[in-house]
């Protein structure tokens, strides 16, 4: 990054105009680092995408398969998003990505250009010269919004990308040569194995224009993408080649020679290649679109979205969209590196869900059916045990028709589901049924309480109900008749307590603002059910079996295979976020809870006691606090319900110095498709949702010295933090318009009907 600020000198301007902080003196797009979480844990993508692009094109830097031998390989999992900072080559770009996810799918459509002797082996990381990938180095690697670029040493070739919201485009600038060639590999994707490709069709419509689709049966069951190829130059021929297994049946078929220039393409696994002349420098570019419904959506899109070959232009464009995102908050913070945080904490809470809708309205829905959004965009992949904690919370504030829209698709698939339930984790026309909890209920709440959500409120009580009434669903049958999840029913059965209590919570919340007593009365009893894995006489949260019996062996420390799902009974017995005061009172009251706060943040959890669990790392723990994973991210503003909510300010300040920093490897865990994110950014400006469901908001410690918020509703929302400083960490007051705030709460009301939320800190505590 450029460390000029300006012509006339960075202390010079800030003297001029101090009020204007760092971040409103460049464009807001040069402090996002998209490398931001591409190592270890992070699993994001630093490719080129729009904000929540259906196209998120990306290098992959391996073809690690799920499996070998019919057996997990491990290592498949650091490639979640395909990308791996530490690797030395790429295989190619692929158009679908997750950002951030402990499990993955998508690679959908890979595109690598190459020169010489054509390899449709990707061939592998020792010895890339056996295939079509290529070395590459970061000193030659540019990643920006919306904009990506590397040059492949193999090959001598500068590849440059960038994408609309449902196009990806290439620019690809060759050396002379007489045998230049573009790669299509059908066959690869993310957490590939050999079956994952159903089926696969393509028709070469002429000599610059393919289409065809793609349908996988993985994380998705049943995932169909359809895509539409342009390329600027006329390839001189094409060649294709089948990856699959002998079959008694060959069919007729065989008459043609399908491997040279044939137009009609179908099979499991196909791979092709287009060749080119080649002058020296020159550019060669491609467009590829995507669509869930059609090959003639996909070339729809194509038109409609980039009807030209104007590569700087898309780019632009793209940069414009990110500005805009971006420039709905403008900060000022201590230095730089914050701001490279803040802003890129921006952009992941935008890379995910993603539009899924063709520019006509059409979808894919859940029933395999087409169709059309009436009204709302129509958004897939959520990630909903990670995200309805922070990110929907945030859009409700930063972005709330954005978050209204993915309601009314959550309700799309509700109306399309043959068993009646909300989304769980879905994407592409699927829900994959991922992790615990029927947190689209929580999302729903929160958009219904805080007045974001414009559909059929009723219809959408009713929805939630359903869902929380799915009886053949993961023990909830058994957690309705018994009060909880038994032991024997579910590996995660204590952590599917807590949080179906919390969501049953969420649908009170609901009830009592539609006015249905007798719903609410049910749904309250029903938040309470997490007393019932509460073992008091240790003072932890425990599996039970059917009988009611406490299992007796069992370690608290413990994250694998203890009830609880990425995570130990020490992070989850905090777990009641709609009661607080209530889980306060049966650990013992104030002192007790304090004490047992403190013992999280300050003992030591071993290594042994999460090895055997993929999403806990050393990177993302405190102590035993484990924040690299989601259910404790509401954890350290607990103690505002202590007589130390000073303890707040100190952890979530240590949090962030912590857990965030500005490199590769600059998060803690996994972004889980903007969570880690959210968190950072409510957290930097001084508050947090730690219930939704409710409207209210927890004060913490800011780190911003001051934000100016463009709310939707037309109103500015101000923060500013006097006395700001890496040491004062602590506020001595906190006013909302001048009044000061007693408890630690400000609503989401007040927020968005605009005004000031100041902050006086300093260096020590106030105890009083």
């Amino acid at each position: 990054m450029n460390k000029n600020y300006t012509r006339i000198g960075k202390f010079l301007l800030l003297a001029v105009l101090p009020s204007l902080g760092f971040a409103q003196q460049k464009k807001l797009t040069d402090y996002v680092n998209p490398l931001i979480g591409t190592a270890k844990m992070g699993h994001t993508f630093p490719g080129a995408t729009v904000p929540f692009g259906a196209v998120q094109l990306s290098p992959d830097t391996d073809t690690i398969p799920y499996a070998f031998n019919g057996k997990y390989t491990g290592t498949v999992y650091e490639y979640c998003a395909g990308y791996q900072y530490k690797d030395k080559t790429i295989v190619g770009f692929s158009h679908t990505h997750f950002s951030g996810t402990g499990h993955s799918d998508l690679g959908d459509i890979l595109v690598m250009p190459t020169q010489g002797k054509v390899q449709l082996n990707p061939g592998t990381a020792d010895r890339p010269q056996d295939g079509y990938r290529s070395p590459f180095s970061h000193d030659n690697e540019v990643a920006e919004p919306n904009y990506y670029k590397v040059k492949l040493d193999k090959h001598n070739i500068l590849a440059e990308l960038t994408t609309s919201t449902r196009v990806g485009m290439h620019r690809y600038t060759f050396p002379k040569s007489e045998d230049s060639h573009i790669i299509l590999d059908l066959t690869s994707g993310i957490y590939n194995y050999d079956e994952k490709n159903v089926w696969t069709v393509v028709r070469v419509l002429n000599d610059s224009t393919i289409t065809g689709y793609r349908q996988t049966n993985g994380w998705a069951r049943t995932r169909t993408v359809y895509f539409a190829i342009k390329t600027s130059k006329p390839f001189k021929n094409y060649g294709a080649k089948y990856y699959d297994k002998e079959t008694p049946y060959k069919g007729f078929w065989r008459k043609f020679n399908q491997r040279d220039n044939f137009p009609d393409l179908a099979s499991h696994n196909v791979k092709l290649h287009l060749d080119f002349d080649t002058e020296s420098s020159e550019q060669v570019m491609m467009k590829v679109a995507l669509s869930p419904v059609s090959m003639r959506n996909a070339l729809a899109n194509m038109d409609v979205e980039v009807p030209n070959w104007d590569f700087d232009q898309v780019v632009a464009q793209g940069k414009d969209a990110w500005e805009k995102e971006l420039g709905k908050i403008k900060v000022d913070m201590l230095n730089e590196s914050d701001l490279v945080n803040f802003y890129t904490s921006i952009y992941h809470a935008n890379l995910m869900p993603t539009e899924y809708m063709d520019t006509n309205g059409e979808y894919k829905g859940l029933d395999q059916e087409i169709h059309k959004a009436d009204g709302f965009v129509n958004y897939t992949s959520f990630s909903l045990w990670d995200t309805f904690r922070a990110f929907h919370p945030w859009l409700n504030l930063i972005n709330p028709s954005r978050n209204s829209d993915i309601v009314s698709s959550m309700m799309a698939h509700y109306d399309q589901s043959l068993l009646g339930m909300l989304p769980i984790w879905s994407h592409y026309a699927n829900d994959n049924w991922c992790m615990s909890g029927y947190h689209s209920v929580s999302v729903v709440a929160d958009a219904i309480l805080k007045g974001v959500y414009k559909g059929d409120a009723e219809a959408a009580l009713k929805a939630c109900i359903s869902t929380a009434n799915a009886r053949r669903y993961e023990g909830i049958g058994e957690y309705i008749d018994l009060g909880y999840v038994p032991d024997e029913v579910s590996t995660s059965s204590v952590s599917n307590t807590l949080e179906y209590a919390y969501d049953d919570w969420c649908i009170a919340q609901i009830a009592k603002k539609l006015g249905h007593i007798d719903i609410a009365a049910e749904f309250d009893k029903r938040a309470n059910y997490w007393r019932n894995v509460y073992d008091e006489q240790i003072g932890f949260m425990r599996p039970k079996d059917k009988s009611g019996k406490f299992r007796a062996e069992f370690d608290v420390l413990d994250t694998h295979g203890q009830g609880f799902i990425e995570g130990n009974s020490w992070n989850y017995s905090l777990y009641v976020p709609h009661d607080p005061n209530g889980l306060k009172d049966v650990m013992g009251g104030e002192k007790r809870f304090e004490g047992y706060l403190d013992s999280l943040f300050s003992m030591h959890l071993p290594d042994k006691y999460f090895e055997k669990t993929e999403d806990i790392t050393r990177e993302g723990i405190i102590g035993n606090y484990v924040h690299g994973n989601e259910p404790s991210h509401h954890v350290a503003y607990l103690y505002n319900i202590t007589k130390s909510p000073w303890k707040t300010q100190e952890k979530v300040r240590q949090i962030i110095r912590h857990q965030y920093n500005n490199g590769a490897d600059g998060l803690g865990g996994n972004d889980d498709c903007g969570q880690m994110s959210a968190w950072y950014l409510f957290t930097s400006l001084g508050f947090y949702p730690v219930a939704p469901g409710d409207a209210h908001y927890w004060i913490g410690s800011p780190l911003v010295k001051s934000a100016s918020i463009a709310l939707e509703n037309g109103k500015e929302l101000k923060i500013f933090a006097k006395n700001q400083g890496e040491k004062n960490v602590y506020v001595s007051n906190v006013s909302w318009n001048g009044q000061e705030i007693k408890d630690f709460k400000i609503t989401h009301e007040q927020l968005m009907s605009g005004g000031e939320l100041q902050f006086v800190m300093s260096s020590k505590p106030k105890k009083k």
